[in-house]
């Protein structure tokens, strides 16, 4: 269960942060992934 839980995360960082150019694009990435992990971590 964890294991997955760390390679969710881990594939969804790397698509979120391939996917910015800026800094303000890069916290907006890194707060949706911190939300889906705690979104995942209350399941």
């Amino acid at each position: 269960m964890i294991r997955k839980t760390i390679a969710l995360v881990c594939i969804t960082l790397s698509v979120l942060l391939t996917g910015c150019n800026t800094f303000r694009g890069l916290g907006q990435d890194v707060q949706k992934a911190g939300a889906i992990v705690e979104n995942a971590a209350k399941k």
